[in-house]
């Protein structure tokens, strides 16, 4: 799948589990429908097969495709009905404004404004849609605005390869306040620390 309709699962995934509590659906099945549903919304369209493949293969390491028997239909209709109740449930809400088109932005002008060494020695490109892509392991994209996870994922990646921009101590306005008017320090703190906590919080399940 292509990094959008990635993004649009997981916000669907953790939207439906916002509405609803997680005792109450198979989170497997659930996460499999996000992705039938996402590749749709995206137009980017999964073969339900292959989707079922992957995560049987995930949940069964080293076992063969499930073979296309009465198993294999019921699950494949249980994907069908899941998505459904997503839709109800989330009442047809399911087109999102994802941070990635103000992240390559931001990237790009940032590259313009800083020194070329500085920018080719340090991975911050990697760095911010690497960072961008594990914050969709939390629920941070249902609390914060697009631009201002852009910006918080920038300014971690740039703060964790001691990188500064040039002329931001002199300056009247914050590198960051000139990609968002609105964004506050608190903000970007409130997301960066987030980010960590999801990172501490995946190094802890088993």
């Amino acid at each position: 799948m292509q990094s959008i309709p990635i993004a649009t699962a997981c916000t669907v995934y953790h939207k439906f589990f916002h509405e609803t509590a997680l005792d109450a659906y198979d989170p497997y099945l659930v996460a499999m429908s996000a992705i039938y549903l996402a590749g749709k919304v995206e137009e980017q369209h999964l073969r339900t097969r292959d989707i079922i493949n992957v995560c049987h293969r995930y949940l069964n390491p080293g076992s063969d495709p499930l073979e296309v028997d009465t198993k294999f239909w019921e699950l494949r209709d249980s994907i069908v009905q899941c998505e459904l109740l997503m839709l109800r449930l989330l009442q047809f809400r399911v087109s999102f404004i994802h941070p990635h088109k103000y992240l390559l932005h931001y990237l790009v002008s940032l590259k313009n404004w800083m020194n070329r060494h500085s920018w080719e020695r340090t991975p911050i490109a990697t760095a911010s849609w690497a960072l961008l892509r594990d914050s969709y392991h939390g629920d941070i994209c249902l609390r914060y605005e697009a631009q201002h996870i852009a910006v918080a994922v920038l300014y971690f990646a740039l703060q964790c390869y001691g990188v500064d921009v040039p002329g931001n101590e002199s300056a009247e306005t914050q590198w960051w306040k000139v990609f968002s008017e609105d964004i506050t320090k608190e903000t970007i703190d409130s997301i960066v620390s987030e980010l960590i906590h999801i990172y501490t919080m995946d190094t802890e399940i088993p």
